[in-house]
């Protein structure tokens, strides 16, 4: 049985009953609105965020419409957030399909996203969990600072760790505690437990983040980005701002000043991965995933009493820190 099996494997009809649950929210009569949301439903990823939330209820109780409508709430706050995204970045192409703004145009998709983000706050309405729906809405204000942190420090000269893992934890890393949260809340988990679930969930979206960022450093058609595409955006991440702060070497420190002016083109970006990797940045990014891999688990050992349960949540780990796309 592969990762993604046993993973599901615990809450195979309640992930069926979430697509449905899911499915509807995206429903519309409206032309335009229909063809646009018609077009985002058909680019089903792996659900990893919703299985997470159906995992961690399963694990402190059972899964109701308290959580479905929590799942769908959050993972249309993430769709939402995507839309926009590929407008800031002037993204052609989501998950090998053609982004909505590019199938039609910038002022369509802004609408779009707006309209799918208005139904995430319908959506967790339902929950009538005043937790549940306070968490969503900061999730959205966290996950928007996130992105501006971000456009900040591609203008900072300074090169931080620091700075990139507040980032992380704004964005990515939030989201995942935010299924973490929900999971755990709409099982009725004791406060004790919906707290470590958080960490747990934060340290969880940080190792995605970690791997997704370490893909950049290679060149694969499977990944479905060219190498150095997050320097080409401007952004430098944990592999490049290792190397350059133990090496202190100044002209590569030029170079990524460079990435961060907008002023690089592709030999400078191949010499900075090539950089990285001769000066242990991708190892040194891989041992930062299994630190907090370690600690992800010690939720898991402590808190998760059924079996099924938790062999689901240590293959998910371990399929986050194992994955090549």
């Amino acid at each position: 049985m592969d990762y993604l099996s046993r993973i599901k494997h615990p809450i195979i009809k309640e992930l069926d009953d979430f697509s449905g649950y899911f499915g509807r929210s995206l429903e519309h009569s409206n032309g335009l609105l229909a063809q646009a949301l018609d077009h985002i439903r058909q680019r089903e990823g792996k659900r990893m965020r919703p299985i997470l939330i159906l995992l961690l209820a399963k694990a402190f109780g059972q899964i109701t419409e308290v959580t479905q409508y929590a799942a769908v709430g959050l993972e249309l706050l993430h769709t939402a957030s995507l839309v926009h995204d590929d407008v800031v970045d002037e993204s052609g192409e989501r998950r090998g399909q053609a982004s909505v703004n590019a199938t039609y145009d910038n002022k369509v998709a802004v609408l779009v996203g707006d309209y799918i983000l208005s139904t995430s706050l319908l959506s967790v309405s339902h929950t009538h969990s005043e937790v549940i729906i306070r968490y969503l809405a900061r999730l959205g204000q966290t996950l928007s600072d996130g992105e501006i942190l971000q456009l900040t420090n591609i203008s900072n000269r300074e090169i931080s760790e620091e700075v990139y893992y507040e980032v992380i934890k704004r964005k990515t890393a939030a989201l995942f505690e935010a299924c973490a949260v929900f999971g755990a809340e709409s099982a009725g988990a004791s406060r004790e437990i919906v707290d470590a679930a958080a960490k747990f969930g934060q340290n969880l979206g940080i190792i995605f983040q970690i791997r997704d960022d370490i893909f950049d450093y290679y060149d694969s058609d499977e990944i479905g980005k060219p190498t150095g595409n997050d320097m080409s955006e401007g952004k430098l991440t944990l592999p490049i701002i290792y190397a350059l702060n133990s090496t202190g070497n100044e002209e590569m420190l030029q170079l990524a000043r460079k990435v961060k002016m907008s002023q690089i083109d592709e030999a400078g970006i191949a010499r900075l991965v090539a950089f990285a990797k001769e000066n242990g940045g991708i190892e040194y990014a891989d041992r930062k995933m299994r630190e907090f891999h370690e600690e992800a688990m010690n939720f898991i050992l402590q808190y998760v009493k059924d079996q099924d349960i938790k062999d689901a949540l240590t293959s998910y780990l371990d399929y986050v820190i194992e994955r090549n796309k």
